[in-house]
C-alpha cells in the first residue's frame, strides 16, 4: 500500500507540477520485510563492500536471538554493547545473547549472555528516532586482538561532511556467489545533513539523533541485518546502523543513530 501512495505522488507531481505545489502526505518509517522501494530497518547486507577479519574491526559483535543472528553492535566497554533499539524492542534478555570475537556469526570466539538492556526511553518504532539500546553483558569481556572498546565521540561532537566512515557487519550481498556468513565492510562518506533531510522529506526527514552516510551515485552502503551495527570514523563509534530507503540507492544515503548525540545517555546508564 505504501509502494502504491509512492507511484501516485509521482503522478500527481507530473501533472500538477512541483511537490511545493502540492501537500504530500509524510510515508510511514521503516518496518521489517518491506519492498526495497520502501524504507525499511537496516537488517542483512552489507552492499558493495568487502570481506574483513575481526581483528579489522574487533567491536562489532552479533547480536542473536535463540541461537540467530539478528542484529550488529559495538563493544563500548568490556561489559557493555552498544546496538540499535529496534533491535531489542519488546526482546528477552533470556533470548538475547552476543557473539564476539569471531568473523562467521554462527561460529568461533565467545558467545555472551546479556543481563539487562537498557533502551532508550523516547525510542519510537514509527519514526526509527532515539534508535539506541544498550546491553549490559553478563561477565567481563576478556579484551584480545580479536574484541576490543571502540572509542566514543563527546557529546554533540561533529562529524564534518565527506568524513570517510567504515561500517560492517554480517548479512547478505548483491551478489548471491558473496558469503553471508563472513564479516564483511565498506568505505562510505558522512552526507551532508540539510540534503540528507531533503532527501527522506517524505518519511519525515531526519533528526538530531541522526547521521547520514554514502555516496550520492548509491552503490555502498549498509542494509537489512546489519542493524545496530557500527559506523566509524577516525576511530571512534560515530553511528549505529539504522534504517534507510532500499539498499545503495542513489540520492538516498544510509541513515544512522547519532552516537554524540546520545553521549551523556549512555555515560548515565552505563558508566562508560
Amino acid at each position: 500500500m505504501v509502494r502504491f501512495c509512492i507511484l501516485v505522488s509521482v503522478v500527481l507531481v507530473s501533472a500538477y507540477g512541483s511537490e511545493n505545489d502540492l501537500l504530500l502526505p509524510t510515508l510511514p518509517r521503516p518496518r521489517y520485510g518491506q519492498y526495497s522501494a520502501v524504507a525499511s530497518p537496516r537488517g542483512n547486507r552489507i552492499v558493495g563492500g568487502f570481506e574483513i577479519d575481526i581483528t579489522d574491526a574487533p567491536h562489532q559483535v552479533s547480536l542473536q536471538s535463540r541461537g540467530s543472528h539478528i542484529c550488529g553492535g559495538s563493544i563500548i566497554s568490556p561489559n557493555w554493547v552498544l546496538t540499535a533499539a529496534h533491535c531489542t524492542d519488546g526482546a528477552s534478555v533470556s533470548n538475547l545473547r552476543v557473539r564476539v570475537g569471531s568473523t562467521k556469526h554462527a561460529s568461533g570466539g565467545e558467545v555472551v549472555a546479556i543481563s539487562r538492556i537498557v533502551q532508550h526511553p523516547q525510542f519510537s518504532y514509527s519514526t526509527i528516532d532515539y534508535d539506541y539500546s544498550l546491553l549490559q553483558l553478563a561477565k567481563s569481556l576478556s579484551l584480545s586482538n580479536s574484541s576490543q572498546v571502540i572509542a566514543l565521540p563527546e557529546q554533540n561532537e561533529p562529524v564534518p561532511d565527506g568524513t570517510l566512515c567504515e561500517v560492517s557487519g554480517w548479512g547478505n550481498t548483491q551478489s548471491i556467489t558473496q558469503s553471508r556468513d563472513k564479516l564483511r565492510a565498506a568505505y562510505v562518506p558522512s552526507y551532508n545533513q540539510a540534503q540528507c533531510n531533503k532527501a527522506y522529506n517524505m518519511y519525515g526527514g531526519v533528526t538530531d539523533r541522526m547521521i547520514c552516510a554514502g555516496f550520492q551515485q548509491g552503490g555502498k552502503d549498509a542494509c537489512q541485518g546489519d542493524s545496530g551495527g557500527p559506523l566509524v570514523a577516525n576511530g571512534k563509534l560515530v553511528g549505529v546502523v539504522s534504517w534507510g530507503l532500499g539498499c545503495a540507492q542513489p540520492n538516498y544515503p544510509g541513515v544512522y543513530s547519532r552516537v554524540a548525540a546520545a553521549r551523556d545517555w549512555i555515560r548515565s546508564n552505563s558508566g562508560v
